[in-house]
């Protein structure tokens, strides 16, 4: 249900690694004011499943703040905090701070994406495990929902039992998370964005600057909006404006995605030529597949035994949101589905949802503390269903009904039952610090018109689409890497030249298929 589950930014991996922060300065309580068990301490680097080399070097500790600031006498939580060290031997005095995608992904362990793509360059990367992640102390991880979801690729996604047993184990993750003393109010993004401001405060920093991806741009916009005063800049990429998320904004990027890797194949004759009219044949197929939904099984490494799969309509919009990253298969693999063979679709399918790294790494406390107090509250269950029906006209009905990525979230967040946030969470984020807002045109997830759209407001931003990549271009373009690294050395004029030089995909072209049209099971 997460936005992350499309792309590798969403992957953590690491090692517990023991290192030391230097000492902190003098201001290292934190300015929640709870005493002295708030505050950063230097200590062991946060935990992360898989070794992580970029956190070698790290300096880390642990920020104690209270769950709920809202509440006297909150109980305090405890986060995992690392920070790499600029590559230059003279950095500058203001880091970055890296926020997560998700909702549920613990920055910790995307380390290795920043490091990779150059954000160390001049400048102190910091990471801190967000309330709830991975390495946070307490967890909201649900590793029964992880189990679920990998489940659901055998079942009709969108059929009542399918999510009569969806919202089942959501209530239990949230009945368990709740019996652990877990106060799932405060996990949102109020409560992260103080988070932030204590670690800034903790550590005596005068400015920093934020750098958020998918999900961790709804967060920095927030912190925008609340905490302005220590920001020098702010980079979002994969764009989620709070103002504006919900149902129907995501049924309205995957239109986008969609659309922009249809014309790119439209625009490229030998594409065109073996998968004509692809947009057309992508809606047939939802079409087909959700009045008569094809079952086949793949074989999945690490799995003995093959792996029955159930391809319906909702199943393949939700494949088509994912499959934007691997752009270059996507014509041939509808053409094979469209031709009896939906042998590569459903291995793509069955392989993200059963992936040891989507078992037992997501935050989905936090996932739902955001959802269901954030937007479900400022969206009607009309307003959600015209979305789909805005984006995709000829869809059915039942699968304009359940956004992509978004499948009963509001059954489930009927059962999760927190209060709804502030009406204010739902403000467009106003000012004058320099943003650099940068989408991809084949994002499915957050569309490209984000980036205009939150720059209305934001008086010093640069917009920026790098065509023909997916969610999260920092995650998989060069040329995003170097905007972004010359963004925060001079917000003022990013250096967007090799924007000139990219060039699409080269689509595979299979053999002209023989069988009929109609898609059949193995």
């Amino acid at each position: 249900m997460t936005l992350h589950r499309a792309t590798s930014a969403g992957i953590v991996t690491g090692l517990l690694v023991t290192c030391l922060l230097a000492a902190p300065p003098a201001q290292a309580q934190s300015r929640a004011g709870a005493g002295a068990d708030t505050g950063f301490v230097p200590g062991p680097c946060p935990k992360t499943p898989e070794p992580i080399e970029a956190l070698e070097g790290a300096r880390c500790g642990t920020l104690t703040v209270p769950e709920n600031r809202t509440k006297p006498g909150s109980r305090t939580i405890r986060l995992g905090v690392a920070i790499v060290p600029a590559a230059s031997g003279t950095p500058k005095p203001d880091p970055i701070v890296w926020l997560a995608g998700g909702p549920g992904d613990d920055a910790v362990g995307e380390a290795k994406m920043a490091i990779d793509g150059g954000l160390n360059r001049d400048r102190d990367v910091i990471f801190m495990s967000q309330r709830g992640t991975y390495s946070a102390d307490p967890t909201a991880l649900c590793p029964n929902i992880d189990e679920f979801n990998a489940r659901t690729v055998g079942l009709v996604s969108g059929a009542p039992s399918t999510e009569r047993l969806h919202v089942e184990a959501t209530k239990a993750c949230r009945d368990r998370l709740a019996a652990r003393g877990l106060d799932l109010s405060a996990y949102n993004d109020t409560e992260s964005a103080a988070d932030y401001e204590d670690l800034r405060t903790a550590l005596g920093i005068k400015q920093w600057n934020l750098f958020g991806i998918s999900y961790g741009t709804h967060l920095a916009l927030t912190s925008m909006r609340l905490h302005p005063e220590g920001l020098r800049s702010v980079g979002i990429d994969g764009i989620l404006p709070p103002s504006r998320a919900g149902s129907a904004a995501t049924w309205s990027s995957a239109r986008q995605g969609f659309d922009g890797l249809f014309k790119a194949c439209a625009d490229q004759p030998a594409c065109n030529k073996r998968y004509p009219n692809l947009s057309a044949t992508f809606d047939r197929l939802v079409r087909e597949l959700e009045a008569k939904p094809v079952t086949t099984t793949v074989t999945l490494p690490g799995h003995d035994k093959p792996v029955k799969v159930v391809l319906d309509g909702g199943a393949l919009v939700n494949w088509m949101t994912s499959a934007t990253h691997v752009a270059e298969q996507v014509p041939a693999a509808l053409d094979e589905l469209s031709n009896g063979n939906p042998q590569r679709i459903a291995q793509q399918w069955a392989g993200g949802k059963l992936s040891p790294q989507a078992m037992g790494r997501v935050a989905h406390g936090l996932v739902y503390g955001v959802f269901c107090s954030e937007w479900t509250p400022y969206e009607s269950q009309q307003q959600a269903l015209r979305g789909g029906q805005d984006a995709f006209p000829t869809f059915p009905r039942s699968v304009q009904a359940q956004a992509p990525q978004l499948t009963f979230l509001r059954p489930d967040c009927a059962v999760w039952n927190v209060p709804a946030a502030p009406r204010s969470i739902r403000d467009a984020t106003r000012g004058d610090i320099p943003t650099l807002a940068i989408s991809g045109g084949f994002d499915s997830q957050t569309g490209a018109d984000n980036g205009p759209y939150v720059a209305r407001t934001l008086s010093r931003a640069k917009v920026v689409t790098v065509p023909y990549e997916p969610h999260v271009v920092f995650a998989t373009s060069k040329c995003a890497q170097e905007i972004t690294v010359s963004f925060f050395d001079n917000p003022a004029a990013p250096k967007t030249g090799c924007l000139n030089s990219l060039e699409p995909p080269e689509f595979e072209i299979g053999p002209t298929a023989t069988q009929g049209s109609e898609p059949r099971g193995a």
